[in-house]
Order: C-alpha cells, then sequence, then structure tokens
C-alpha cells in the first residue's frame, strides 16, 4: 500500500505548548485582501533603528481624502464585486492613531461612503502599541475601523530599547487586551533577526504573541535598508543581518506555530514592490519570502516520512495536497534536489485527502 507514512503539521512542530489552543474552525485560509494606502512615518514619535517607511512602500507624500477615493474606485474597478465587498480599506505605514486627529477624521470621512453602501467590509489601520487610548479606540470604532494592527517586533524590552522602538513589552500586552475588548480585530506584527535578538527570542516574542489572541500575524525578517540607523550600523561592521537560510528556516517554525494556533500569517517578509529593492542594502529579503518558508515545511516534513519508513536509495512517492504541490517540490524544485542529495529520488502526485503541510510517503509502484 502507498500510504506507509505521514507527517503533518502536527508532527513536524517542536513540543512547547506555548501557543494556545487551536480554534474551532481551524486555520484561516481564504484570501485577506487589504485596498492599501500608506501614510509613511505619519504620527510616529520615534525612528526605529530598522525604518524607512518610503523605501518599503514606495510612497513620498501622505494620502489626503481624494487618495482614499480614488484607491477604492479603482479597486471597485478592478477586482470583483464579490471580492471588493471583502476587502478592508486599510491604512499603513505610520501610526494612525498618532496622527493629528482632523487628519485622521478627513481620511475616515472619506471612507464612509463606501462602508455605508457595503462597497468595503471594513477599515484597517496599523499603529504603536503607546497609542490606543480610549478615546482614539472610540473614534476609530464610530468611523468604521474593524480591525487594528499593532507593531509590537519583539516583546523583550532590552531588544525594544536597543532598537529606539519606545515603547515596552508589557505596553503590548495592555494594548492587545484594549483593542480586543473594544470589539476589534486584533493584527500583531513581529520582526526577526534585529539586532540584540536571537532566534530563541524570536520564538519567546511568538509564543508570547499568540497568548494575546490575536486574529492575525505579520512576520517580517529585518532588512537593511538606506537611510536607517541599522544601515549605518552595518556598513560600520556592528550589526550582522540574517542569512537568507537562516531566516527561512526560522520563520518557517514560526508560520507552523501560528498555523497550529489556528491563527492566520497575513504577510511573511516584506512585500514586493514599492522601492524596497531600491533601497535594499543587506539582510534577508526575497520576493517569494513565504514560498521559501512554505517549502522548507513540506521539505522537512517530506525529510521525516520518508526517513520513518524508507532506507536510503529508495524511489519515493511523496502526496500532498492538490493546491501544494508546487510547494513541496520547492523553487526551481529545491526540494526534490535536496531530498535526492539525503538519499531519496522522489517524484511528487497530488492527493486531495492530505491537508495542508501533510506528506504521505511510500515506495514508488
Amino acid at each position: 500500500e502507498f500510504d506507509v507514512c505521514s507527517s503533518d503539521l502536527q508532527k513536524a512542530c517542536r513540543a512547547g505548548g506555548c501557543a494556545r489552543g487551536a480554534r474551532a474552525d481551524g486555520p484561516v485560509s481564504g484570501k485577506h485582501i487589504n485596498i492599501a494606502l500608506f501614510i509613511p512615518h505619519e504620527g510616529c514619535p520615534h525612528q526605529c533603528s530598522f525604518c524607512n517607511q518610503k523605501s518599503i512602500s514606495g510612497a513620498l507624500k501622505k494620502p489626503r481624502a481624494a487618495d482614499v477615493s480614488a484607491a477604492v474606485e479603482t479597486a471597485l474597478r478592478t477586482l470583483r464585486t464579490r471580492d471588493c465587498a471583502g476587502a478592508q480599506l486599510a491604512f499603513f505605514g505610520g501610526s494612525f492613531t498618532a496622527i493629528d486627529r482632523a487628519y485622521m477624521r478627513e481620511l475616515l470621512d472619506a471612507a464612509q461612503p463606501y462602508l455605508e453602501r457595503g462597497q468595503i467590509a471594513g477599515i484597517r489601520v496599523s499603529t504603536r502599541p503607546d497609542a490606543v487610548e480610549t478615546d482614539v479606540l472610540s473614534l476609530l470604532k464610530q468611523s468604521g475601523v474593524t480591525a487594528i494592527e499593532l507593531g509590537a517586533q519583539s516583546m523583550d524590552d532590552r531588544v525594544l530599547l536597543q532598537n529606539g522602538r519606545g515603547h515596552t513589552a508589557r505596553e503590548v500586552e495592555s494594548a492587545a487586551r484594549r483593542i480586543r475588548e473594544m470589539g476589534f480585530e486584533l493584527g500583531l506584527q513581529m520582526m526577526t533577526g534585529l539586532p540584540g535578538d536571537t532566534p530563541a527570542g524570536a520564538e519567546n516574542t511568538l509564543c508570547q504573541l499568540l497568548s494575546l489572541e490575536p486574529d492575525t500575524m505579520r512576520i517580517y525578517p529585518t532588512i537593511v535598508l538606506e537611510g536607517t540607523l541599522l544601515a549605518k550600523q552595518y556598513l560600520s561592521g556592528t550589526y550582522l543581518p540574517q542569512l537568507l537560510e537562516e531566516a527561512v528556516s526560522l520563520c518557517a517554525s514560526l508560520l507552523l506555530r501560528c498555523e497550529e494556533a489556528g491563527v492566520p500569517v497575513i504577510r511573511l517578509g516584506l512585500h514586493a514592490g514599492g522601492d524596497v529593492e531600491k533601497g535594499y542594502i543587506a539582510g534577508p529579503w526575497h520576493p517569494a519570502f513565504r514560498e521559501l518558508c512554505e517549502g522548507e515545511i513540506y521539505y522537512q516534513n517530506a525529510l521525516y516520512a520518508l526517513r520513518e519508513c524508507l532506507p536510503e536509495g529508495s524511489k519515493a512517492a511523496l502526496r500532498v495536497a492538490p493546491h501544494c504541490v508546487s510547494q513541496m517540490a520547492g523553487q526551481h524544485r529545491r526540494n526534490l534536489k535536496r531530498l535526492k542529495e539525503q538519499g531519496f529520488d522522489c517524484r511528487i502526485a497530488a492527493d486531495a485527502g492530505c491537508k495542508q503541510y501533510e506528506v504521505k510517503a511510500g515506495r514508488q509502484i
């Protein structure tokens, strides 16, 4: 029989139990659509060591009400009606809850007609953990904001201080509780490879963030961008960024922990586009970083399954979910080449009975 051995998410995850119990509905797999507008550095009282929002977003000026309308109208023309009705208007890049109130109202008021007509599902904003007092949350609630993302980055106060974040881990915890109590969807963001941090520190940060019961997560490896303090530290030799392989291995592990907890990771690695490529100096940036991480998970699961049931030198067959065949093969069939180096000559087949990240292994027939 083919189905000799199987390696799934649960087997691949290391023991530790830091994540809360999986939700009844399991990991969210549907599309997450944002109509994004960037407000680079607006409202930010600090300059973090790694931050150059203009390079990350490509935005050179802050948007106005007309830009909000233009962005939604463009989405209405280009997205299917069904997709657009489930999309959120998103204000990223700055600390939305800390910007000038008149400017905040201008942006939120411009979105109201689309909310009232049901053309967008809600509004998503990103902000700092020390800028979510009850009065501003009430304003956001009244204006149709449905989700708030906190840039936590680390839960180690020493790392936060070293990178100029200007807030503490305790403020992340209290802000997250306040956001959930007010009925907002909670998103949390973290980084790996920050100065002063370690892989173990990143694992601990994720454990603490998952304990706050977020609805979504974003995970970003630290990239050295021009115009930042980190760039000066890198060029002077006082900061060494993660290698791409190191970041992929670590972030694959973090992704698995989130999946196990039922918390979707809606962004893994900086998005391609904007001026990232132009401003890039060093660090583990890749335009398909998430694909690399998912491929790493499949490679590790396949290797586990193969070693459990077949001797080296075997011609093996691997079965995975139909939509995961390319992740199992890896970019440029990298995973198949790596498995061959480990003594397993593999081919891949689709199996509708497989769950995400599950790999079934057996001899080729």
